[in-house]
């Protein structure tokens, strides 16, 4: 099916909205794991994963409002994520790992689609790669940090 550009700028949009969405579920969810660690172990998930989360969600935000502006789309304010119910810190360490998963997901898909080369240009594909780079090592940084808990 044929688009115009603007209608495949917006679904770039939307795409890339939905992986940031997963990221800030991620970063709640680290958030609430934090909270129920105790101080040496909640220290180390804010260094390998509270930190990193953010900075790839900060990466996503910026990369999407970039795009919007030089593309005419009005500011985007994106909420915070929601949490599900856990049982402990290990439970939402499991949430954000899921939700880490889906968003490199929606972003290799995306980045392997043709849509950001139709319609998109070189900062977007740029941005979608250092976002992509950034959650890559997180998912194992968590089951190793995970594999530490209770110890």
């Amino acid at each position: 099916m044929a688009y115009t550009n603007a209608e495949g700028r917006q679904s770039l949009l939307d795409e890339l909205e939905a992986a940031i969405d997963a990221i800030s579920i991620a970063v709640a969810e680290l958030g609430e794991a934090y909270e129920l660690l105790d101080e040496q172990t909640a220290d180390r998930l804010e260094e390998v994963l509270f930190r990193p989360a953010t900075h790839a969600s900060g990466r996503g935000k910026r990369t999407y409002t970039e795009f919007a502006a030089r593309h005419g789309f009005p500011p985007k304010q994106f909420p915070a994520g929601d949490t599900k119910h856990a049982n402990g810190a290990r439970g939402h360490i499991d949430h954000a790992v899921e939700a880490l998963e889906g968003a490199d997901h929606l972003l290799a898909d995306l980045q392997d689609g043709l849509l950001p080369v139709e319609v998109g240009d070189a900062e977007v594909r740029a941005g979608i790669a250092e976002t992509r780079t950034l959650l890559g090592p997180l998912p194992n940084v968590a089951r190793k940090l995970e594999s530490l808990l209770g110890r």
